[in-house]
Formats: C-alpha cells, structure tokens, sequence
C-alpha cells in the first residue's frame, strides 16, 4: 500500500492554503491534506473545507470532552461531508470513544476515526508534570490497546512509538507526525523522526506541516520524494 501524505495545513489565510494544495500536486505520491484547529476556527475555515473536492481530508480537531459533548460535537459538522478522518484523544476514555464512534457511524459511515496518543511535543519528562508514571512508550501501547478493543480506525503516535504499535494494531492506519527531511532540527517538536525511518517503522501516512510550507513547496516535494527512497 502506497503511504499516504498529509499536509498539514497551519494557517488561517484561504490563499495561502490554495497555493499549498496547487504546489503540493504530484504523482509520484498520494497526497492528502490535515487541517487542524487553527484553520477550522477562522472565519472562512469550516467553509473552505466544505468546497474541496477529491481530496483526502483529515480534520484534526483532538475531541477530548465527556462523551454526550463530543458524540454531540461530531453531529455538528455532519454537513461537511468530504470529511476521511477525524481525530480524537485516546486520554478521553472508553465511554467517550465509544460515544464517538457510534456518533460517527450514523452521520457519514464514510469517516474514520483516529485515536491520539502522546502528543509529539511532549518527552518523558514533560508528562511527568501533569502526574504520568508510565514512560511514553508505555502510555501509547496502552491507550492504543484501548483504541484497537473500540475498533478505532486508527492511531495517531510519533514514528518511535509506531514499531510497537503496528504490532497491536494489524489492521489499523498508523498516522505519523513530527516528521522532519533530512537535515533538519527538532522545533517544537521532541520526538521527530524521517519519513522513510517512520514508514519502515509502521507509519501508514505521515503527516508534515512546516517542512513542506515554508519556502519553495515544489522543492520541499521533491526532498520529500527523494528521501523516502
């Protein structure tokens, strides 16, 4: 199965964002896009979205509340039907997950829902603070067995976690942030990782923001293209 790539789309401005989807265009890989919450919340987002056709879209907007408020959340953008996946965090709970899904199924059976485990911004030591014992790898293999045991669609966790994870979870997509070209540093990202080390790990999609967006997009395809071979 060819690896999907999500562009990860981090901005509020509508022209920006066709001018990522017109310089992002290629054969030589199967392109899809992510709009997170900072785009869905502008004023002219949620209508933005609305109007793309053939395209793969992944909303990221992270669910995380008691389960009537998301089932209830999910119903409310039942219009947008172009949606391919959603995601949530795993953290919320069973009920809540549960909650979703059901929510998911009966507005567009068409959507899959991702599980989110530890965001790719936080190390072993930043989730000590906020009271976590387990190490990180120890967290996503549990929030990612409680995924799998909902029949989640798939997972979202850094491309370290993913060779534990394909593991458990056989037949789910695996999504991939935090993915840095070569040569480039961390950000504000802690657990980074290439693409093609990602994919041998079990990514299924890898998802990249800046490192494509910044500077000449066509070029940054390109390094992209180049190395993953």
């Amino acid at each position: 199965m060819k690896t999907k790539i999500f562009i990860a789309c981090d901005t509020t401005n509508p022209k920006k964002l066709n001018n990522i989807i017109k310089n992002t265009k290629t054969n030589s890989l199967k392109i899809g896009y992510k709009f997170g919450l900072e785009f869905f919340y502008s004023p002219k987002g949620r209508i933005f979205i609305s109007k793309l056709k053939k395209k793969e879209i992944f909303l990221d907007l992270k669910l995380n509340d008691i389960p009537n408020t998301c089932a209830a959340a999910i119903n409310a953008i039942k219009d947008l039907k172009n949606i391919n996946y959603i995601t949530v965090h795993i953290s919320g709970g069973q009920e809540m997950l549960k909650a979703i899904k059901k929510a998911s199924k009966l507005i567009n059976k068409k959507i899959k829902i991702l599980g989110v485990t530890v965001l790719t911004s936080l190390s072993n030591k930043s989730i000590k603070k906020v009271g976590h014992t387990r190490s990180i790898k120890d967290l996503v293999i549990k929030q990612a067995t409680l995924a799998k045991s909902i029949k989640l669609d798939g997972i979202v966790c850094s491309g370290h976690e993913a060779k534990y994870i394909k593991k458990i979870c056989k037949n789910m997509e695996i999504f991939t942030p935090g993915i840095r070209l070569p040569g480039e540093g961390k950000g504000d990202q802690n657990r980074v990782m290439s693409p093609k080390k990602s994919i041998k790990n079990g990514a299924t999609s890898l998802v990249i923001g800046r490192s494509i967006t910044s500077g000449n997009i066509k070029k940054n395809i390109q390094k992209l293209i180049l190395s993953m071979k």
